[in-house]
């Protein structure tokens, strides 16, 4: 049972059936012209949402354009680490960051994670050697991560709480549009103005849309922090955990025993740092913020992981196009959107708790009719729907977990839980990429189809396992 704490009593009683805080001023009670496209919000909004879809458009981007930068660099040997090394640094970013914005509020790391983003895409947009591009990667990273957190304590402290699922939603829009265009623009870049545009072209739009949060920024009230956060210890655990990823990563490109030895070390130390990192009791799915930090990585992991070898199914057992096959992830993201929304604008009265629940009931109904695509006598469109399905069941999931973090968090911890939240995403997703990845490494050339069954049977087993744990939320 939770004790209520002066803090907690000055922001409202707690709602002990959904644990989500109650403000004093319902949301019924909200100007009816007030939105997060209203005046005092419009410029705040917009600029969020631009730095989320660049930050999404670099990702996948990059991810059509690397094949081309790394023959012309003659850097194949770098290949995996130019991917995973932004994945690593990341996890440094969102820690540091986190602690930083409790300390001090999202300003200061949003301008210095701005500052590493847009250096690391100038060194890898002018590079000379493949070294050079992975130091600028490297630099992504550690400024993506950072962004990340700094936005999320944004819409904590700019923001009521009734207008943040709609924020969320907004997110996520900002992430569909690129999902659908980013990897052809990214292509037609390639081709007419070559790849180093590719990373030089981001900076002249992220740099005015972070000067758009300026005002925002400078309203935001100090939060004084209370305790002791760890400082050079947390560092420490945060590079750990990041060496332990970038291992992970690296060992899933190997084969026999060195593959083995590299990801039962690199799973070891993932454990040892998230322990240090995470939420007290959020690897034993404690109830509350624990539960939640939880289902958002293994909710994250079922998706990714699915996604990841959807296309391959696609085209190698169904004989669908690269395009067609591209057009299925499509139909996902924009699922995605659809649930995102759909929690943001719903006049039902659900709990966030509720919508959970629904959220990862729908994502374990379609992956299961997205994995009959294994069996030819399943007609096509079941497996089309099933994966629409699943991004509908992932938008209410993902958004609706945003919005419970930052409620269940005091002021002084807002950036921390929500680093938090964010690393459990990123070292869960690369866990299961790189165990599903390592099997079906194993399988593919002597019995693709078991490779099949075993990579999408983790999928379904994470489903499975966060419909349990959102009834622990």
């Amino acid at each position: 049972m939770l004790l209520s704490s002066p803090r907690e009593l000055k922001r409202g009683p707690i709602d002990r059936r959904t644990m989500t805080p109650q403000s004093p001023t319902p949301a019924a009670a909200l100007p009816a012209a007030e939105s997060i496209l209203s005046p005092q919000y419009r410029t705040t909004t917009v600029g969020m949402v631009v730095l989320v879809a660049l930050l999404a458009f670099e990702a996948l981007a990059v991810a059509a354009a690397m094949p081309t930068v790394a023959e012309a660099l003659d850097g194949l040997r770098l290949y995996a680490l130019a991917f995973g090394g932004t994945l690593a640094t990341s996890v440094v970013g969102m820690t540091v960051a986190g602690r930083w914005t409790d300390r001090g509020g999202p300003a200061r790391p949003l301008w210095w994670g701005l500052a590493c983003f847009v250096l690391g895409l100038l060194l890898a947009g002018l590079a000379v050697r493949m070294g050079m591009l992975v130091a600028g990667r490297l630099l992504q990273g550690l400024g993506s991560g950072a962004i990340s957190v700094a936005l999320y304590v944004m819409v904590a402290r700019s923001y009521p709480e009734a207008l943040r699922p709609k924020v969320f939603a907004a997110f996520s829009a900002g992430w569909v549009v690129p999902s659908m265009v980013g990897p052809a623009l990214s292509g037609l870049i390639v081709q007419h103005l070559g790849w180093r545009w590719v990373f030089l072209a981001v900076p002249l739009l992220a740099v005015p849309a972070a000067l758009m949060l300026r005002p925002a920024l400078a309203r935001q009230a100090p939060v004084r922090s209370t305790g002791h956060d760890g400082g050079t210890q947390v560092v420490r655990w945060a590079a750990g955990a990041s060496l332990a990823a970038l291992l992970l990563y690296l060992g899933g490109q190997q084969h026999g025993v060195l593959a083995v030895a590299c990801m039962v070390i690199a799973i070891a130390g993932l454990l040892l740092c998230g322990h240090r990192l995470l939420p007290v009791g959020t690897l034993r799915l404690r109830c509350g913020l624990p539960s939640v930090i939880a289902l958002r990585g293994v909710a994250a992991a079922a998706f990714f992981a699915c996604e990841a070898y959807l296309p391959l199914l696609l085209q190698r057992e169904r004989g669908l196009s690269p395009s067609w096959a591209g057009a299925v992830l499509s139909l996902g993201a924009l699922g995605w959107f659809s649930g995102s929304w759909l929690q943001g604008h719903q006049q039902r009265g659900w709990s966030r708790q509720q919508l959970l629940r629904v959220g990862t009931v729908l994502m374990t109904v379609g992956i299961t009719a997205t994995l009959a695509v294994l069996f030819n006598t399943v007609p096509l469109p079941v497996a089309l729907a099933g994966w629409t399905l699943t991004g509908f069941g992932m938008g209410m999931i993902y958004a609706s977990l945003s919005v419970l973090t930052l409620s269940l968090s005091p002021p002084h911890e807002q950036g921390r839980n929500t680093s938090a939240l964010q690393l459990s995403e990123a070292l869960c997703v690369a866990t299961a990429l790189a165990l599903s990845g390592a099997l079906f490494a194993l399988f593919v050339e002597r019995a693709p189809h078991t490779g099949y069954v075993l990579c999408l049977a983790i999928t379904l087993g994470l489903a499975l396992l966060a419909t349990v744990v959102a009834r622990r939320v």
